[in-house]
């Protein structure tokens, strides 16, 4: 009994990074409020796996089906749920405000920008040929 409190309050204690959802190409994905999420960025981050890590995020943790569309709300830049690490934020409404026509070229550039989560979620399977660990 007081072993499994201790693990309790031990894990109560650790910061919130411990607790961040790890999207299928190991992004780490962090709820910032109000609807919206970052993908955190790893040595070498494109397009393509930041919005893996949004798709993955809005399927498997936030229930999205795989035709609601995911928008870019915040363009590269300062993490808010990590100091000293870059994020694009991403949300299942559109900002307000912001041309959301699809664009023509994958970019985490253009605030508005969207897919659908099935079609962000699959940029995570491009490179699985390219991981070891799938194939042994």
């Amino acid at each position: 009994m007081h072993r499994t409190l201790r693990l309790i309050c031990l894990l109560a204690l650790l910061p919130g990074s411990a607790l961040a959802f790890t999207a299928f190409n190991r992004h780490e994905v962090e709820p910032v409020g109000n609807g919206v999420f970052e993908v955190l960025n790893e040595v070498g981050s494109g397009a393509q796996q930041y919005w893996c890590g949004a798709g993955d995020y809005a399927i498997r943790v936030l229930g999205a089906g795989a035709t609601q569309r995911v928008y870019l709300w915040r363009a590269k830049g300062p993490a808010q749920t990590r100091a000293n690490r870059q994020s694009v934020q991403f949300s299942l409404t559109a900002p307000t405000g912001v041309d959301t026509t699809p664009g023509l070229s994958l970019s985490t550039k253009r605030v508005g920008d969207n897919m659908t989560a099935a079609s962000a979620q699959n940029y995570c399977y491009d490179r699985v040929r390219d991981e070891p660990w799938l194939f042994p």
